[in-house]
């Protein structure tokens, strides 16, 4: 019998790199459920997963700006009255976005001189819809072996396998990146980074070793001079310490001589067949407008989850194609075809073990908790290649390793054709493609 995780008070603020006042508040205020055992505070596993998905889908806001706002000053108006400070968030955001139509564009665009960059690119989705939006690739760069070996089998230049913190991969990286632009100009570096660092010390936000990349990240394009710059991260950033970690990646881009605009987009708008959501930061130093991707397709005109992999039901099982099926238990599948579209196999997930829906777009593609997302119709998960489908990958892109680092590379993925809805953005940004 598997014994039930309790945790303390000590343990969430350590595991969600916290201090013990803000879990506290956090307790006090009843959105962090708990046990009181003895005079001590005791959190059950499900409660610590209700709290985490409450964290990310943005509820440390208002917590977060409590907190900050008690580091800093009161600012005062002309008449001496006290400034109420904002709280950022989705709904009272107003973005300043300018939007390019791209859809007059989408279908084959023609070659661009403009080259780019991939960092922390994994398998090579970014990569992948930058090309389809007509840009060459210069370099990839990522740690994770299996995606070396994938960015390798499908795109023609090349990868640097390796931490960048090492400065025998950073030198190579751009001497490889030198090699390959043999004179030209590099227009664009693109790449995603984690950022589950950020923190507040003092009157000022940190970032812990987690962030380190992202500080490779601004050092490299300080090394590069490329043109433009695009930032892409999980939606949850845009409300992480109240909005003050976005306006730190604005400000530090700035600070090196780019001018930012950031917007949250959904990849169903670009005929995805996935209700993804991520923030991308677009900017550039030459004194351009930067445009976002605005939406091709309306909600109504989704292509759903049925559409994309209807005819892989009875696809024999081909593994040079990463169709490989899971056969489950019997007991497991009976579970798995009970569960209802939308929801979860176990109760304590939320994005996890979850069954996509026939009739819409599929709910987020991830490999994370050990599971993969339900099959809508089958009792089975999704295989590799029903996932890549759902990521919007052409059929001629094979993921390489065992199962499990398949599915991995798919689900960290960014969308193909959302990377070629911001490619084609960057492109009209540039001038390198009319505007109307």
């Amino acid at each position: 019998m598997n014994e039930i995780k309790n945790y303390s008070i000590n343990e969430i603020a350590k595991s969600m790199n916290m201090t013990l006042k803000v879990v506290r508040r956090y307790v006090a205020s009843g959105e962090l459920k708990t046990t009181k055992i003895n005079n001590t505070y005791s959190i059950s596993e499900e409660d610590f997963t209700e709290f985490k998905k409450y964290i990310k889908e943005g509820g440390d806001a208002k917590h977060a700006q409590e907190i900050a706002d008690s580091f800093k000053p009161l600012e005062k108006s002309a008449n001496g009255a006290i400034k109420t400070p904002q709280v950022s968030s989705d709904k009272k955001r107003s973005d300043n976005v300018n939007w390019a139509d791209i859809s007059k564009v989408w279908e084959n665009p023609r070659k661009s001189k403009m080259t780019f960059v991939d960092l922390f690119c994994g398998a090579g989705g970014l990569s992948k819809g930058l090309e389809m939006a007509g840009l060459e690739g210069i370099c990839g760069l990522d740690w994770f072996n299996e995606a070396c070996m994938t960015y390798n089998r499908n795109f023609n230049h090349p990868f640097i396998n390796g931490d960048i913190k090492d400065p025998e991969n950073k030198k190579k990286f751009y001497e490889t990146v030198r090699r390959q632009l043999a004179g030209r100009h590099l227009d664009i570096v693109a790449g995603g980074f984690p950022c589950q660092g950020f923190s507040m010390a003092g009157n000022r936000i940190v970032d812990d070793p987690r962030n380190s990349l992202y500080k490779e990240l601004i050092e490299i394009v300080v090394e590069l001079q490329p043109d433009f710059v695009i930032c892409e991260n999980v939606k949850g950033l845009r409300t992480m310490l109240g909005g003050l970690v976005e306006k730190k990646i604005i400000a530090d881009f700035k600070e090196i001589g780019y001018e930012m605009n950031v917007a949250t987009l959904c990849a169903a708008d670009y005929y995805t067949p996935q209700k993804r959501e991520r923030v991308i930061f677009i900017g550039n130093r030459i004194g351009l407008k930067n445009y976002h991707p605005k939406p091709i397709l309306s909600p109504n005109e989704y292509i759903t989850t049925g559409q994309a992999i209807g005819d892989l039901i009875n696809h024999p099982v081909d593994p040079a194609f990463n169709h490989v099926p899971t056969v489950h238990r019997p007991d497991m599948a009976k579970r798995i075809m009970e569960t209802p579209e939308g929801k979860s196999l176990y109760k304590g997930y939320s994005d996890a073990w979850k069954k996509c829906p026939w009739n819409e777009p599929s709910c987020t593609i991830k490999e994370n908790h050990g599971g993969v997302n339900l099959h809508p119709k089958l009792p089975r998960v999704l295989t590799a290649r029903e996932m890549a489908r759902l990521q919007s990958f052409p059929d001629d892109f094979i993921f390489e390793g065992k199962k499990n680092k398949q599915l991995v590379q798919i689900g960290n993925a960014v969308p193909p054709l959302l990377g070629k809805a911001i490619g084609l953005a960057v492109r009209i940004s540039n001038n390198d493609l009319p505007k109307e």
